[in-house]
Formats: C-alpha cells, sequence, structure tokens
C-alpha cells in the first residue's frame, strides 16, 4: 500500500501563520496536521472562555484556514488539529459556517469526550489525552477536517494512519511506529533544524515545517518539502525523539512505544528513515491535565550597575523589608543575577539584576502596596537607581498537576460528518504496568569505556547535543553523542550524580537517567525543578526550554581524542 505523507503546519498556538498554505503548495501531501495545544495553552484558553462561553478554541486556525480551505479541498489534502481545545464542537461550527460563507463543500466532524470539568470543578479546564481512534473513525466516515480537544500531541498523526491502513488497537508495533513518527512532527520545524543544538550546520533563518512518509509496518521516513529551509539529519530526529520523554516506555492511550528499539538511519539529503520501533500495550489508565489558578505574582527587577552591586542589592532588600512585613505574600523570592562585567565598555554589560517575585492567593497583597513601595526608592535608594518596567497590580499565574483515569472513565466520542455520534471503545488490551509503577525495564548494558588517555577542560557541548522541556512541573534534558567513541564517553561519565554537579539547582531534586543506547543518548529527568508548572513562572526558564544548553555550556574533563 502507498505510503501515507503526513505533515505538520503548527507546533504551538502562534507557530508560523503561512505554515499552512507553504505545506500545501510546498509538495505532495495527504494528511496536513496542526498541533496547538500545551499546558499552557490549555490555561489560556480556560480563561478565554471564562469572558465568553463561546470561546476556548485557537482562533488563529480559523484565520490560517480561511486563506487555506479551498487549496486543500482543491488538493485532496485532509486536515486534522487539536485546535478545539476546551471546545472541539465550537470549532467545528465555526468551520462549518467559514466553509459555507467561501463556498468550499467540506465534510467537518470532531472529537469530543476528554473535558473531565464535571469531575473537577475547581479547575478552569480539566482533560484527558485522548488517542488516535476518534480522529480515525472520523477520517474513515469521510471527513475532509477533523478538530479535537486534548489528545495526544502523537494522536494527531497515529489516527490518520490507523484510518488508512486500517490498524487496529491490537497492532501496537505499527502504532508505536506512528506514535514516534508524531513525536518527531509535533512541535514543527524542531525537527528541521529549529531550537537545534548545532544549528550552525545549515541555514536555520526560516525552516521548512516537516513531514513523515508513513509505511504499512508502522516504519517512516522523516524529511520534507524539497527547497524549504532547514535541515532534516539523524541529529535533528534525536533532538526531537528527545523532547518531553523520560524512560523507554513511552506511554500513550493507544500503545505503549518502546523508545529504546527506535533505530535511525539517514536515508538521503533531508531524508532519515525511522524503524524497528515495537509496541507494547498501553497502561490503563489516560493522562489528565488538571489547570487551576493559583492565585497572583508579581515582579520587580532593579537594574544595579558598575560598583558595590552585593552592597546595592542588600540596600534594596531592607528598604523592602518594611512593605513585605506589613501584608506577607505567601512567597517572596529574590534573585541577583550577576550578568555585569568589570571594567565594561557598555553600561548593560556593567549591570546586574536583581529580582523580586512576589506570590499570593490575595491580588492586593502583592498589588499596589508592594508596587508603591519599590517605585518609593526612585530618589532614595542606590546610586543609579532604576527597574526594567513599573511594577503592575499583580497578575493572576496558573498551577498545572497531573492526575490520572481509567480508559474506560472517559467518554471518547467521534462526531461525524453527518452528525453520529460513535463510541470510541478504550483500548482492549492494556498492559500491567500502570502509570504508578516504575519502569521495570533492565537498565541495558553500558558500552565499553574508551582507553585512558589526555584530558582536556571544556564545555559538554563540543561533543553532545542537547534539548530539554516541560511536563508540568518537572523537566526533562535529552543528551546525545554525535559518534560510538563519544557515546562510550557520554554513558560513562555523565551519570545522575555528576548532572547535579553541572546543574546545582537540581542537587536536591530527584534526577533519574534513562539509557537509550539505539540513539547514544541519555534523558534526565528532573523532577519538581519547574514548580507547579509553566504557568507558575517559578525559574528564570520556566518551561526548561534552555536547561540543556545550560548543560552543555558546562566544563569537564573530556578526552582530547573527542575534541
Amino acid at each position: 500500500m502507498k505510503a501515507l505523507r503526513v505533515g505538520n503546519f503548527s507546533g504551538f498556538y502562534g507557530d508560523r501563520a503561512t505554515a499552512l498554505r507553504e505545506m500545501l503548495t510546498g509538495g505532495e501531501v495527504d494528511v496536513l496536521t496542526g498541533d496547538y495545544l500545551a499546558e499552557l495553552t490549555m490555561l489560556i484558553l480556560g480563561r478565554d472562555r471564562l469572558k465568553d462561553p463561546d470561546a476556548g478554541y485557537a482562533r488563529t486556525f480559523l484565520r490560517q484556514l480561511e486563506d487555506c480551505l479551498g487549496l486543500a479541498h482543491e488538493r485532496g489534502v485532509r486536515i486534522v488539529t487539536n485546535a478545539g481545545g476546551l471546545n472541539p464542537a465550537g470549532l467545528a461550527d465555526a468551520v462549518r459556517r467559514l466553509a459555507d460563507r467561501l463556498g468550499v463543500p467540506v465534510r467537518v466532524a470532531h472529537v469530543e469526550g476528554d473535558d473531565l470539568g464535571a469531575a473537577h470543578p475547581d479547575a478552569l479546564a480539566a482533560h484527558a489525552y485522548l488517542g488516535g481512534f476518534g480522529i480515525a473513525a472520523c477520517l474513515r466516515a469521510g471527513a475532509d477536517v477533523v478538530i479535537t480537544g486534548r489528545v495526544t500531541d502523537a494522536a494527531l498523526v497515529t489516527g490518520p494512519a490507523a484510518a488508512h491502513f486500517g490498524w487496529q488497537p491490537g497492532d501496537h508495533d505499527r502504532l508505536a511506529g506512528a506514535v514516534v513518527a508524531g513525536h518527531v512532527l509535533e512541535c514543527g520545524t524542531q525537527a528541521t533544524g529549529g531550537n537545534y543544538a548545532f544549528f550552525q550546520e545549515g541555514d536555520v533563518r526560516r525552516p521548512g515545517f516537516p513531514l513523515a512518509e508513513i509505511h504499512a509496518d508502522g516504519s517512516s521516513v522523516v524529511t520534507k518539502h524539497p527547497g524549504t529551509g532547514g535541515f532534516v539529519d539523524v541529529g535533528t530526529v534525536t533532538a526531537q525523539l528527545l523532547y518531553e520523554t523520560g524512560g523507554a516506555r513511552y506511554l500513550g492511550p493507544d500503545v505503549t512505544a518502546r523508545l529504546d528499539t527506535v533505530r535511525l538511519a539517514q536515508d538521503g539529503p533531508d531524508r532519515v528513515r525511522i524503524d524497528g520501533v515495537r509496541g507494547e500495550a498501553p497502561p490503563p489508565t489516560l493522562k489528565a491535565g488538571l489547570n487551576r489558578l493559583g492565585g497572583f505574582r508579581n515582579e520587580v527587577v532593579f537594574v544595579l550597575t558598575g560598583l558595590d552591586i552585593e552592597a546595592k542589592a542588600a540596600l534594596v532588600r531592607e528598604q523592602l523589608a518594611d512593605a513585605l512585613a506589613k501584608a506577607p505574600p505567601a512567597e517572596v523570592r529574590w534573585d541577583l543575577v550577576r550578568t555585569d562585567r568589570a571594567d565594561a565598555e557598555t553600561e548593560e554589560t556593567a549591570s546586574a539584576l536583581l529580582r523580586l517575585v512576589v506570590r499570593d492567593p490575595d491580588q492586593r497583597v502583592v498589588g499596589r502596596a508592594l508596587s508603591g513601595a519599590a517605585i518609593e526608592l526612585a530618589l532614595a535608594s542606590y546610586p543609579g537607581f532604576h527597574v526594567l518596567a513599573p511594577p503592575g497590580k499583580g497578575a493572576p499565574y496558573g498551577v498545572f498537576e497531573e492526575a490520572y483515569v481509567p480508559q474506560d472513565a472517559v467518554d471518547h466520542v467521534a462526531v461525524l460528518p453527518d452528525g453520529r455520534r460513535v463510541t470510541v471503545a478504550p483500548a482492549p488490551d492494556t498492559g500491567a504496568h500502570g502509570i504508578a509503577v516504575p519502569d521495570p525495564l533492565p537498565e541495558p548494558p553500558l558500552p565499553e569505556p574508551l582507553p585512558p588517555g589526555p584530558t582536556r577542560r571544556a564545555p559538554l557541548g563540543l561533543v553532545a547535543g542537547a534539548r530539554s522541556g516541560d511536563k508540568g512541573g518537572n523537566a526533562n534534558v535529552g543528551v546525545w553523542a554525535r559518534s560510538d567513541e563519544a557515546w562510550r564517553w557520554l554513558a560513562h561519565e555523565l551519570t545522575a550524580d555528576r548532572f547535579r554537579e553541572l546543574i546545582p539547582e537540581s542537587r536536591e531534586l530527584p534526577v533519574t537517567r534513562h539509557l537509550l543506547p539505539n540513539l547514544r543518548a541519555v534523558n534526565f529527568v528532573v523532577e519538581g525543578i519547574l514548580g507547579a508548572g509553566v504557568a507558575a513562572q517559578a525559574r528564570f526558564d520556566p518551561q526548561a526550554k534552555a536547561l540543556g544548553e545550560w548543560l552543555r555550556s558546562r566544563h569537564l574533563d573530556i578526552p582530547e581524542a573527542l575534541l
């Protein structure tokens, strides 16, 4: 059977507006997928829905579709997207109205059942992560556009593949292969050189969006349209495979994909073959994301320039102590960031930043009383006093929490183009490795260590790439070697203890290392480093996007043979 060509035109809510047209006009494609949802996005859409009950979906998708719906119909390209967010039925209706206005005869379907709000009335948004078989049911019924709410990112690919090839829930290996392809595609241009550790090896000024040629056995080839920017090689695909993953078992509602079985091979220019992926039964539970309003936060960043940085910071803290004591916020955090340099040639490089962040359930506690006290220091504090921006009245922040529900507790429904509602049964054969059970896979054997030899103190990034991201309050950092020799060194050198040494803020946190020899990679999961998730903004880099690059910049004793 002919391969199914599945492309991506959105990796997040706010991605390149012209990508849908670029993917439709750049080359052959059968299905285009748009991923708009992330933990933070669900909170944003929840707040939108508070203002307007008819909102709750990604409005930018409609603007993209208005420009491209006729073109997609002419070319026979189906569109599958989770832009429905908290209101997939509402977006499906909006797409129908748009199609009628444009005179384009498309059939629209949607998937629902992920909303768990009734069971979690205190949450702004509570949604289970559904699998791909609801999408498959819509496509098998002839839908041209399928709108979903919260499905797994990879489901946008597994659904079309299952529909095209006739896969059933028990086809674990095939489904697992599609999950891996879907995970590579889900973040758009991150698979084609975007955010890539070795970005200087190609022209990544405007990377093209990726696509995967998926075969009936679940294998695939990741590529991009000819002539588009960026590049696709084993490194870019490895980087994306490690993004926001953990151990060898990648749990999902349809299948558990074994990341330790993935084989990657260059298959020509801008083509990477993925095969060998094994699948196991999915867990008996579905992951759910709960987004709540956690309270209010305020922030002031004081700029300290020139001499006596520590003394200037101490003065500000003493001067604000009384204001903070009158109505103490639930949380007060001071951070002094020493970006200053001695004898600097510019004022900016002579300056350090003192950041004050306060949080409290009561907006008044973090609002004008604190703002007024900070601004009153303008003529009465350290020499050169100024702030990056005036503090405000306090803004709401969110808290993300993971929960798990039995697969059969969720009413997964495909609403077909003719309005019929088809119930999608839960996976019939769930595995024994439930979500609460630690990964039982034995640790793979380490490679033979490199022979002793001279070393040089140098940055880790000279011999290894990394990509990092967030999952709730946890962060993962995937690190991969670019040669077998570098892997022999990396696997022995970069232990969990070494990671804690290099990343000091992880020293008191649980850090788990997972080996993935097929990818020449180690994947670290750091629990709790992001507090209550990205919306809580617990650290300077709240999504851990650059945590991997920080790790690559740290110095180790590296064998000279690798440098």
